[in-house]
């Protein structure tokens, strides 16, 4: 099994999720603004209902409520602008089915076909190809982490049991020691 790391420059995170707005696709543009913003796993995302994000006047939601698959927790995630915006987009430009990511059948898209499309974007934008799924979930918490949230904090939003699964998500490598003892100056 591949480990995966986040996407650490900022300016590659944009180029990643631009690539399907360039392209007019907005449901993979929101894909990936969704996969970015809400540090939710590929399965949790691609199961989102409009029910889940839209009330019944069609107005965005202040947040999402999801029980994730993998551990049956509950989890509300804040909707932030980046989402709002897309939803936004894809809602001027698509028809509101059942799921947020309909496969066009009335069925939401597989995990395999959600990590293609973030791996055709990662290669399309020139930021390689060994984007997927989880690098998303993991790029959210290291652009969290080095905008000062605490560990602690990313632990309980990513809902893991240990420290230690959160430090290995957060990719810390030798360039973000050397920041902290450049810039601590006693």
């Amino acid at each position: 099994m591949n480990f995966t790391y986040p996407i650490r420059d900022y300016g590659d995170v944009q180029k990643l999720k631009n690539y399907y707005l360039e392209k007019n696709e907005y449901r993979n543009y929101l894909l990936i603004t969704t996969c970015l913003n809400t540090a939710l796993r590929i399965s949790d995302i691609i199961r989102l209902k409009w029910s889940d994000i839209l009330d019944n006047r069609n107005h965005i939601l202040s947040h999402i409520l999801v029980n994730e698959k993998k551990t049956g927790k509950f989890t509300r995630i804040f909707i932030n602008g980046q989402i709002k915006s897309a939803v936004k987009l894809y809602l001027k430009n698509c028809t509101v089915k059942k799921y947020v990511f309909d496969n066009g059948r009335g069925q939401h898209i597989t995990r395999e076909y959600a990590y293609m499309l973030i791996k055709n974007a990662g290669i399309g934008s020139g930021i390689g190809g060994d984007i997927s799924c989880h690098s998303l979930r993991k790029t959210f918490g290291y652009h969290a982490w080095k905008q000062g949230t605490p560990p602690a904090l990313l632990m309980e939003i990513y809902n893991h049991s240990s420290y230690t699964v959160t430090k290995r998500y957060l990719g810390i490598v030798q360039e973000d020691k050397d920041t902290v003892f450049n810039k601590v100056m006693l």
